[in-house]
């Protein structure tokens, strides 16, 4: 079954090819991993699927990476693509990096856009159609960017909220969370934000069974159990803003809004004046 936020396998396989579809591999790894997405791509992709890089749809500027860019470098990345307003978007990867895109491409005001629901590793699981080689080059569009973003948080807004005791929810795995194991940013350091709770993003996104988001229902379940309420205002925050809009998606499923902390750690851990809390790499 699909809905306005995924789209199941063979809902996509049966609409593959038809006018105003555009498929979005764009798949991304840390730079510990040593992995190159674009190659990954090129052996094996969904067939139609252009490739989606998110470093260079991010800010170029910025010093910190996957950062939203803005308006203007966004629309011509995304109309190189061959995408315009009438375009209905379906993005997979083979991790966790659709949401953010999803989350791009909402906060530009492009609604018509929904997640393949277990991504590239349930397709491939399933035995569906797979193609090979790089794709044609797409004729460009305009894509036009309808709202600048305003579900973005900045390290004040965060450091205001965590000393209110709002809900401020970092979505990296217990280890990074707690400095156990390094940021996996070289000159960042390790740990969290006072205050703030860990909700893993695997919890939503389990990476066994057929690799599908949580329901709503027990997404819910999940936030409830890690002392969040869904109902009151959410600041999502992770590594580098990318598994945080896992929770964010997850809570616009549930009909909630929540705002994402752009930076996130890759910022907050270089910075001496902000607090964190580490227990040291092991």
């Amino acid at each position: 079954m699909s809905d306005a936020f995924l789209i199941e396998p063979d809902a996509l396989e049966a609409r593959l090819g038809t006018e105003n579809l555009r498929v979005l591999d764009c798949s991304w790894a840390i730079p510990e991993a040593g992995r190159n997405p674009r190659a990954d791509f090129e052996a094996a992709h969904i067939p139609g699927a252009q490739f989606f890089d998110l470093d260079r749809a991010s800010d170029p500027d910025s010093p910190h990476p996957n950062m939203m860019p803005s308006g203007a470098h966004f629309g011509t990345y995304v109309g190189a693509l061959g995408i315009d307003a009438g375009c209905q978007i379906v993005l997979y990867d083979d991790s966790y990096v659709s949401a953010r895109v999803w989350w791009m491409f909402r906060s530009f005001g492009h609604e018509r856009v929904r997640i393949l629901n277990g991504g590239w590793k349930r397709w491939k699981a399933e035995g569906r159609p797979i193609a090979k080689g790089a794709p044609e080059t797409p004729e460009p569009a305009f894509f036009p960017i309808r709202n600048q973003p305003r579900g973005i948080a900045g390290w004040e807004e965060i450091r205001d909220a965590l000393e209110k005791g709002a809900q401020v929810v970092d979505a990296r795995s217990p280890e990074r969370f707690s400095g156990a194991m390094d940021s996996g940013y070289p000159g960042v350091a390790g740990g969290h934000m006072p205050g703030a709770v860990n909700l893993p993003w695997q919890v939503m996104l389990p990476q066994s069974g057929d690799f599908t988001f949580l329901p709503p229902a027990d997404a819910e379940a999940a936030f409830r159990a890690a002392g969040i309420d869904p109902s009151q205002p959410v600041l999502s925050t992770c590594g580098s803003g990318v598994t945080a809009a896992i929770l964010v998606f997850q809570l616009a499923r549930l009909g909630r809004a929540a705002r994402l902390y752009d930076g996130s750690w890759h910022e907050w851990g270089q910075r001496d004046d902000l607090p964190r809390i580490s227990e040291g790499v092991s």
